[in-house]
């Protein structure tokens, strides 16, 4: 009998150990995750530390800054896509509710409208952004809408709050490397 209780003692301090890691894995993520929206301020507005000059030079490249007046306007122009851009994706990768999907639509308009900012040559490039966006929705609402169909019929089917309905259908992926390995 003491061997038994020895042994469900140890298996419980086992338990206790991963739980542990597990929480402070969490902590430390979620700290980084934190840490880095704070911050996304700090690297919008460094654009004001640019020069505002036609060509930069500096000890690690040249930049040109082509259709732009200066490297200043070229330089916020790219930070104000590119800094929701990556809030979208943080967004995209921590989110637990079912709609996820649906932050799919504002990443590919910002990611387009990155390519167009970078791409100089092109002056009226956000004219016909919608048609490039078109199949991307198409895939998108209507799926985001069957996955809404289908939790209102579980809930007159099985009396679920809808609560526990968005639990359900809560993606709970063990990190940003399996989440991105369940799209592809």
């Amino acid at each position: 009998m003491d061997k038994l209780k020895q042994k469900s003692t140890k298996e419980k301090l086992k338990f206790q150990h991963t739980d542990r890691k597990r929480n402070s894995r969490i902590i430390i993520n979620g700290s980084i995750v934190g840490v880095l929206i704070s911050i996304t301020p700090i690297f919008f507005y460094s654009y004001i530390y640019v020069p505002d000059t036609k060509v930069w030079e500096n000890l690690l490249f040249t930049y040109d800054s082509g259709f732009y007046e200066d490297v200043r306007t070229s330089f916020w122009m790219i930070m104000s896509k590119l800094i929701p851009l990556f809030l979208l994706f943080i967004w995209f990768f921590t989110c637990r509710h079912w709609w996820y999907h649906s932050i799919l639509v504002p990443i590919a308009m910002f990611t387009y409208q990155l390519i167009g900012t970078i791409n100089e040559d092109v002056i009226f490039f956000d004219n016909f952004d919608l048609m490039y966006m078109l199949p991307i929705m198409a895939i998108i609402i209507p799926s985001i809408y069957l996955i809404r169909a289908k939790m209102f019929n579980k809930i007159n089917d099985a009396g679920k709050s809808m609560q526990e309905l968005e639990e359900e259908f809560m993606m709970k992926p063990k990190g940003v490397w399996s989440t991105i390995k369940q799209y592809f």
